[in-house]
Order: C-alpha cells, then sequence, then structure tokens
C-alpha cells in the first residue's frame, strides 16, 4: 500500500507518515496491523465527536437512505442544509443569521472575502502576519510568508498585513479598507490569543470605519475553546464569522454566516454572484447538524476547560517550556525544533498521534476530539513525558 500510495497519490510533503488505517472509533486510530494509537490531533481539529460518533453515523445512513446531491446550493430546500442553517443562526448573536454552507473551511474564506468586497464597494482586505485562513489563491494571499506565496504569484492584490495583538497598528484600518480578516486564536502561529481586548479594539474601529470584520472560527470554533464560538471569549462579535473543521463531525464543510442585509449582496448584480455545486450536501449537512446538536445538547464545551487543566498539570516537564492556547486547542513548546520533532515522531511509534504546527516548528500541536476521556488524556500525557524523559 505504502509504495502505491505515494505513486498514485499527490503527496503534501517529501515524508508523509504513511500510517495505513484500517478502521478508527472513539478517541482511537487502528493502522491495519491491528494497533490502536490514541488521537491527540482529531484530524488537525476537524473530529470534534471523535471517529465514528454513533450519532453522527446514524445521521448519515438516515440520509443517504433518503437522497445524496439534488441541485447546486440555493435552489432546492433540503431538510439538513435548511436545519443546520438555522441551529448556526440560533446560537450567534443577531444580527449573524444567514449562513453560506461550502466544501471546506478555506472555501469559506474566499467566499466571505467576496462577500466583504461586494457589500462595501472597496478592495483592500488587512490581515495578521502569521496568519493561515488556508491555501487556496485568496486565503493564500492573506498570508505573509513569502517562502510559501513566492511559487504561486502573482496572488489576490490590495493585501496588507498588520501584527497580531498590536494596537498600534489598528489604525492601518482605514475606510480604504474593505474587510479585516484575523483568526480568533491564531494557530498556525502557535496558538496565540489575543490580549488585552485586541479585537474589541479592532471591532471598534471597524466599526468607525465602515469596514467588515471577519473572524476565521475554523479552528477555534465549535466549542474547542470552552465556548461554542471562541469570540465569546474575548468580548467581540464578528460582522462575518468563519467556522469549518470540527462543525463537520470527521465530514468535510465549511460555512461563513453574515446578517440577511449583507449576505443578500451575493445573489444580485451579479447573480450568483458566489456558487458552489456541492456546498450543504444533504449527507454532509446531516452529520454536522448531528454533531452540532449533540456539542450544544451535551456538557463537552464545558468539560474542555477541564480537561485544558488536566493536561497543563500532566504536562508539567522539564523539556517542556510553555502551553499556549485554550480549552481543547493547546500546543506544547518544547526547547527546540529538533525535541519536538523527535517526541511526535516517538508518539506515533508509542501509539499516540501528535503532530506540528504550521508555522512554529517548537509546538506540539494537542487539539484531541471533545469527547476524549480524563484517563486517555492522563495516558497521552503519559506517553509524552516517557519520551520527553529519555531525550
Amino acid at each position: 500500500m505504502k509504495t502505491d500510495f505515494l505513486k498514485y497519490q499527490a503527496q503534501t510533503t517529501p515524508h508523509p507518515l504513511a500510517m495505513e488505517i484500517s478502521h478508527a472509533k472513539g478517541s482511537y486510530i487502528y493502522d491495519t496491523k491491528g494497533k490502536a494509537y490514541l488521537d491527540f490531533v482529531a484530524g488537525v481539529s476537524a473530529c470534534s465527536l471523535g471517529h465514528s460518533h454513533p450519532k453522527v453515523v446514524s445521521a448519515i445512513k438516515d440520509q443517504v437512505d433518503q437522497y445524496l446531491h439534488v441541485m447546486v446550493y440555493g435552489e432546492y430546500i433540503q431538510t439538513p442544509a435548511l436545519e443546520l442553517s438555522k441551529l448556526i443562526a440560533y446560537h450567534l448573536p443577531a444580527p449573524l443569521e444567514v449562513t453560506y454552507l461550502v466544501n471546506s473551511g478555506t472555501e469559506a474564506i474566499e467566499g466571505s472575502l467576496k462577500l466583504a468586497r461586494r457589500f462595501t464597494g472597496r478592495s483592500e482586505i488587512i490581515a495578521a502576519k502569521n496568519a493561515y485562513h488556508g491555501n487556496t489563491m485568496g486565503s493564500l494571499s492573506l498570508m505573509d510568508y513569502d517562502e510559501r506565496k513566492k511559487p504561486f504569484l502573482p496572488l489576490i492584490p490590495d493585501i496588507k498585513h498588520i501584527t497580531f495583538n498590536l494596537e498600534s497598528d489598528i489604525n492601518k484600518i482605514t475606510e480604504q479598507t474593505a474587510a479585516v480578516i484575523l483568526e480568533t486564536i491564531q494557530g498556525g502561529a502557535g496558538f496565540i490569543e489575543p490580549t488585552d481586548d485586541y479585537l474589541t479594539k479592532v471591532q471598534k474601529r471597524c466599526n468607525e470605519v465602515g469596514a467588515v470584520f471577519i473572524l476565521d472560527e475554523i479552528q477555534p470554533g465549535i466549542g474547542r475553546t470552552g465556548k461554542l464560538f471562541g469570540f465569546e471569549n474575548y468580548n467581540c462579535q464578528p460582522d462575518i464569522v468563519v467556522t469549518g473543521k470540527g462543525l463537520g463531525g470527521g465530514l468535510p464543510i465549511g460555512a461563513f454566516t453574515a446578517s440577511k442585509e449583507m449576505m443578500d449582496s451575493l445573489s444580485d448584480n451579479p447573480k450568483l454572484g458566489h456558487i458552489t455545486t456541492f456546498g450543504g450536501n444533504p449527507v454532509i449537512a446531516a452529520a454536522a447538524l448531528a454533531t452540532l446538536k449533540e456539542i450544544t445538547s451535551s456538557n463537552l464545551i464545558a468539560e474542555t476547560l477541564e480537561k485544558e487543566k488536566i493536561i497543563r498539570e500532566q504536562l508539567q516537564h522539564k523539556h517542556i517550556e510553555e502551553i499556549r492556547g485554550r480549552g481543547l486547542m493547546l500546543a506544547a513548546f518544547t526547547e527546540s525544533t529538533e525535541i519536538t520533532s523527535e517526541v511526535i515522531l516517538s508518539a506515533q511509534k508509542e501509539g499516540l498521534i501528535l503532530f506540528w504546527l504550521l508555522f512554529e516548528p517548537k509546538a506540539i500541536r494537542i487539539t484531541p476530539p471533545l469527547t476524549i476521556s480524563n484517563d486517555e488524556i492522563i495516558e497521552g500525557c503519559r506517553l509524552i513525558k516517557s519520551i520527553l524523559d529519555k531525550i
């Protein structure tokens, strides 16, 4: 299988982990040799209810028996997509009430950028340095990493950058700005939280100059930070909120939500201002609806903060310098890139799934399913410490 994998399937790195997967259940992934791996990554924050959650699987099976794809997005009334959009609106503050469902987080970013430009009639987009919003051309344009952007130039023009948490940069937001787009918690940069009411101040500035305030909740959203949406922790409210990853319960989804007034601007002049064939797919929407219902009707959101405490207590070690993040969106920083890579690679051999962050090489990603048990957390932390003890 590995030979064929490397030959026929496009690779994203020269040295993929190449574990051969048999099945996955709960907090565990199993390889074709029957070995179990405790999952501390959850598909990079995507499997919020763990693997093959029975309510998600049941919703998928029920929908498969009714119908699959029937028409491009927005033309037919399909119950799963409608009910999902209604539930998202129910859990968001007014006027965030209209959701556009798409196929991935990065596509939701693309849609939000188009919406902001269409609604304001402006072109300038301001993003943060060290940001990551995806890898399609528009999302990539928001990045300030020249080494990642250079092979794909030219990208979308009129993009400017400010430094996350630097209050003096907020004045760079002007009447020329269509939108400011920020991650609620900077992910790839090292799970950096906003400080000193930073997001509140950005929102205020956007309101003053008529710019659209977009928050990327693709990672911190859907219960991972002790609130359903990460921005609820920071006394602010976006004009557009972007979600993805954990919303789908393991299936691919993205969404951007705004006011009806704003979203209506995509429906005319021109018509089909944004269109997607498979966005709102009934099977995926059914899985997302089941996921969102389970997360919002259980104690999982509150439990993320208790589980965070356990992780922080258990991962006290001389080689761990700090742990950043909130809830079950955490990054443990070691003393060096070499130690971090050794821990991640050794952990897989020991039956524990860990992973890197995109731009911060000293960080170990710890984003397990929200359903992970306290005992599983303690066992995973024990394995990390046992590896560190050998270094």
